[in-house]
């Protein structure tokens, strides 16, 4: 494996972002709260509004793009949390540290963009990404949610664990408003 990069995508590079993510949907249809055939309908304003919503940075190895994750503001009114989401990395690399360095590039922008906490959900039955992020640094709170999907077979049950990741010098000050 050659050295992995990880670069934020620029507004302009919005096509970039939808074939990465098309691609994530398509190879891991049951990670995402999302379908493929749902978004491969979006037309070029969505894609070209929806880069703009929040930071997309993608791994990649030379000219090849192998992962994705975004980082942007959590849905609601504390302007203090940053949201992590859509992590995704190309299976021939999944333990390979790509993963590390996509998630690493998403905290140094949260504090780079002056939020106090990053959010990250994990479905609590994916024992594998509970261990990632907690081996990250994050931490388990008690928030809980069911698993937001809109896939049109997914029968799912499962539910997501708020994981957070305090950017402050107290990493014990994780107030409960950040869920």
């Amino acid at each position: 494996m050659t050295d992995i990069t990880v670069r934020a995508l620029g507004d302009e590079e919005w096509q970039v972002y939808r074939d990465v993510r098309l691609t994530a949907l398509r190879e891991a249809p049951d990670a995402f709260a999302a379908s493929v055939s749902q978004e491969e309908k979006f037309d070029d304003e969505l894609w070209q509004a929806r880069i703009k919503r929040s930071r997309r940075l993608v791994a990649e190895d030379g000219d090849k793009i192998v992962g994705v994750v975004s980082v942007g503001s959590k849905p609601g009114n504390d302007e203090r949390v940053s949201e992590l989401f859509g992590l995704w990395v190309d299976p021939e690399l999944r333990g390979k540290g790509v993963a590390w360095k996509l998630v690493d590039a998403g905290v140094r922008q949260a504090r780079q963009d002056s939020y106090d906490f990053v959010l990250y959900w994990v479905g609590t039955d994916n024992g594998r990404a509970v261990a990632f992020a907690s081996s990250f640094g994050f931490r388990p709170t008690d928030g809980r949610r069911a698993m937001q999907s809109e896939a049109e077979d997914d029968a799912s049950s499962e539910d997501e664990m708020a994981m957070v990741y305090p950017l402050g010098d107290d990493p014990g000050a994780v107030p409960s408003s950040v869920l």
